[in-house]
């Protein structure tokens, strides 16, 4: 990728800019930055591990709902108005986030954060497609955002770490009520309203089921274990899940404006493009959330010493791109995409082999933590540029909208099923070192607050090599799961590319 890094065409461009790239940073660091002080939230706010899960997930899945809907409703009520609203709703979602200490009001804080967060990732790229119409000031507007955005998501953990360490967790939140107040007032004196006069209405069906659909699922994996999955309450919540979804896959096939036009999957550059989309977020993206507790319960790092860590598997995927970019240009996206892929999950084993080693340390796991970075970079823009590069350009922007929502949907839904892995897993280890009378309740609840990262706090006469035993088995069967899903994945998304005379066949259609 090669990014002119020329100045915009005007001081209202150049204002414009720095507003979208500044609510980018925003959103990328309230993904990044918050894994580095869940183990800090444990202890603090006294929350159990399904509680950090959905501190985390709740961000994902209230991105999720409204990826879609904010794309129409920009495009009527105005994009500047909608963007200018969502900044105002993060900022004040953000402050909910850090003057709270209750978790139910957290978790329903960083709710408020994804819809908001949502709703300013979709304007932003509308305002920035309006705003620079020249192929050239587009290339410099968007290579500027692409750095942005990637500085927010690789350089967050560190950053999360160094709050938590130089002042309090609270301001890995409130940080952002500044930055939105700055994002505001350069919005309102640089973006320029703009409309689509044509523009339908909204999806109001298709939003919902999918969202009950996404939601009930991630209640189903992380509350299933506590009554057991095979419960009724269980079942009823999988249930709800799976009428939600094929209530909207019928809702999709009888709207006249459909927010997911399927019929676009019968591009196979596409749908292997979209494969990969969500092959990152069942490994890189959702085991990013459990890195951290690894790092410093399994480790015994600082938050600190965490978030460095951190950056050595999220940096190598900001350096990467350019190099993929250029492969695939050479070898084209049939090949990179499995290609990152099969990396990734080459990086997962890496991972895990270094977690089970004798005296397991940060230099145990760096050479696994880079390879998965550089998967992801090998991977990330490449799907990017050929979902929507694969459709016809009037319908670019519902293929962007698709494999964001494939990303942030595989997003919601792995990060509650590596934590089921996790804790099954130090739960495992648990189970056969503790006496066998032991009531399988207090089991499970030591299981869930080891994978939480309180080490200390244990206390039951377990010492910190049983511990340490059970995290290195939990992780290891996480480790083993990304992998496989990462190099499943790819041979899908190989087969589905298939060769490249057809590939060339089916775009031509």
């Amino acid at each position: 990728m090669t990014i002119a890094i020329s100045a915009p065409t005007s001081s209202r461009h150049a204002v414009a800019l720095a507003a979208v790239c500044l609510s980018a940073l925003m959103f990328g660091l309230e993904i990044s930055s918050v894994p580095a002080i869940l183990p800090t939230l444990e202890q603090v706010l006294n929350a159990n591990f399904r509680q950090l899960q959905w501190i985390m997930n709740a961000y994902t899945i209230g991105v999720t709902m409204v990826l879609m809907a904010t794309g129409a409703l920009a495009d009527r009520f105005g994009r500047k108005r909608v963007f200018t609203a969502s900044i105002v709703a993060f900022g004040a979602s953000s402050l909910a986030c850090g003057i709270t200490g209750s978790v139910p009001v957290l978790i329903g804080a960083r709710f408020l954060q994804g819809l908001s967060g949502g709703a300013m990732l979709v304007c932003q790229i509308a305002i920035l497609s309006h705003e620079f119409r020249t192929a050239a000031d587009r290339g410099m507007a968007f290579g500027w955002w692409g750095i942005v955005s990637g500085v927010g998501l690789g350089f967050g953990p560190i950053i999360g770490g160094a709050i938590v360490a130089l002042w309090s967790w609270e301001w890995v939140f409130l940080v952002h009520v500044v930055l939105s107040i700055v994002t505001l007032l350069l919005a309102a004196g640089g973006v320029r309203e703009s409309r689509d006069p044509e523009a339908t209405r909204l999806d109001f069906v298709g939003i919902v089921t999918l969202s009950a659909a996404v939601f009930c699922l991630a209640f189903f994996i992380t509350q299933g274990p506590e009554p057991g999955f095979a419960s009724p309450a269980a079942l009823s919540i999988l249930g709800v899940a799976v009428a939600s979804f094929i209530a909207f896959l019928i809702a999709e096939r009888l709207t006249p404006r459909p927010m997911f036009d399927f019929s676009v999957f019968r591009i196979r550059a596409f749908s292997g493009a979209i494969i990969g989309s969500a092959a990152m977020n069942m490994s890189f993206w959702p085991f990013m959330i459990y890195l951290p507790i690894w790092f410093q319960a399994g480790l015994g790092y600082d938050s600190v010493a965490a978030g460095l860590g951190l950056l050595a598997y999220t940096l190598p995927a900001l350096v990467v791109p350019p190099l993929a970019e250029r492969l695939s240009l050479r070898y084209q996206p049939r090949l990179v995409i499995p290609a990152g892929l099969f990396t990734i999950g080459l990086g997962f084993m890496l991972m895990k082999l270094g977690s089970g080693a004798g005296n397991a340390n940060w230099l145990t796991m760096l050479p696994g933590c880079i390879l998965t970075g550089v998967g992801l970079g090998l991977t990330n823009t490449p799907v990017t540029n050929t979902t929507t590069g694969s459709v016809p350009a009037a319908r670019s922007g519902m293929a962007s909208g698709i494999d964001m929502s494939a990303r942030m949907i595989s997003l919601a839904i792995n990060i509650p099923i590596m934590g089921f892995i996790l804790v099954e897993g130090v739960l495992s280890s648990l189970g056969a070192n503790l006496p066998l009378d032991t009531n399988p309740v207090i089991l499970r609840s030591l299981a869930e607050r080891s994978a939480a990262g309180t080490v200390g706090s244990l206390g039951q006469g377990i010492s910190d090599a049983v511990v340490h035993d059970a995290l290195a088995n939990g992780f290891g069967r996480v480790m083993l799961y990304g992998g496989v899903s990462a190099w499943l994945l790819a041979a899908v998304s190989f087969m589905v590319f298939g060769q490249a005379k057809k590939l060339c066949r089916d775009h031509a259609t």
